[in-house]
């Protein structure tokens, strides 16, 4: 088995070749369809999630309140709040998922995710995508049918903003001619970058250019076949394995033995099915799951306190 890249203290702490390691979506609360979270607990809950051992807090990019998405995310920007929490925190991986790069100039989002990665001591997860909510992009001005070539312009961008003077022509951000630099720079090598779907490129350019792949829930028997696809094509570009990782809504039963019932892109169930089902996830290849309690209604502490207990042990946790 090929391990995985060393990169930073936090892709390395998350992504282990052979295992599956757990984390979690922010908001870590319930909240209606539309409506954005509360967000009063956000920080004890934050540092309850790294005191139990999951292994990364994750943030979304959501610009706009576009209400027929039906979802404003943590509602915070995601650098400044993962800028908080790199000072309130000191373990867990923090991680983006993820920067709609044509939304953004890449200088910003480069120089905001090293100085996060500076800061935190290496912990720093950038997962990046094209975007797929088209209310966004007009009103900032920007193009929503080329934002496939954005997507690759601006991969190319973070790449050469780690080098020294970089040099580097593109058609939607500007010229780099050796005469500038950018600063900060990661804390390792570069900032490791996770491509979310396909971001209107093909699969094999996303193994050649990420890192990582996130990709969303499927059966376990239809995952193996896509996460194969995936690591074939990086091992035509690559010595190393790359990591693959998926988000799961739950909605955790009181009852441990209650069967599954499906929700959206998730299971309403107990301890024992989420078990079962995970260790599936894990034998096909899945090397990082990101747990959303969006829809779960009871305590959220005692949420992540069964899952802590209960299911964390059974994987990669901050234990092993």
């Amino acid at each position: 088995m090929k391990a995985f890249e060393s990169i930073n203290k936090g892709f390395n702490n998350v992504f282990v070749a052979g295992e599956m390691s757990i984390g979690v979506v922010v908001p870590i609360d319930d909240y209606a369809v539309g409506a954005p979270p509360n967000m009063s607990a956000h920080l004890e809950r934050a540092q309850l999630v790294e005191s139990l051992g999951f292994k990364a807090l994750w943030l979304r990019d959501i610009p706009f309140n576009v209400p027929t998405f039906g979802d404003v995310g943590q509602t915070y920007d995601p650098f400044t709040y993962l800028g908080y929490l790199a000072g309130q925190t000191s373990e867990i991986a923090l991680g983006v998922s993820s920067i709609a790069l044509p939304l953004h100039h890449p200088v910003h989002v480069v120089k905001a995710a090293a100085t996060i990665d500076r800061l935190s001591g290496g912990r720093m997860i950038l997962g990046v995508a094209s975007g797929d909510r088209p209310d966004e992009y007009p009103a900032m001005g920007i193009d929503f049918e080329s934002r496939g070539e954005q997507f690759r312009e601006a991969v190319a961008y973070l790449r050469a903003a780690q080098e020294s003077f970089p040099t580097l022509e593109t058609a939607h951000y500007g010229k780099l001619d050796g005469r500038v630099d950018v600063l900060p720079k990661a804390s390792g090598h570069k900032i490791p970058l996770l491509i979310t779907g396909r971001s209107r490129q093909s699969l094999e350019w996303n193994a050649e250019h990420g890192d990582g792949w996130m990709y969303y829930l499927r059966d376990p028997y239809s995952q193996q076949h896509t996460i194969t696809e995936w690591r074939d094509l990086v091992a035509r570009h690559a010595t190393y394995d790359k990591p693959f990782m998926q988000a799961m809504y739950i909605i955790l039963h009181p009852d441990p033995d209650f069967r599954p019932q499906p929700i959206q892109l998730g299971f309403r169930t107990g301890i024992h099915f989420l078990n079962e089902f995970l260790q599936l996830l894990k034998e096909v290849g899945v090397n990082h799951l990101a747990i959303n309690l969006r829809f779960d209604t009871g305590n959220t502490e005692d949420t992540l306190e069964r899952l802590a207990e209960h299911v964390l042990p059974n994987f990669h946790s901050a234990d092993k």
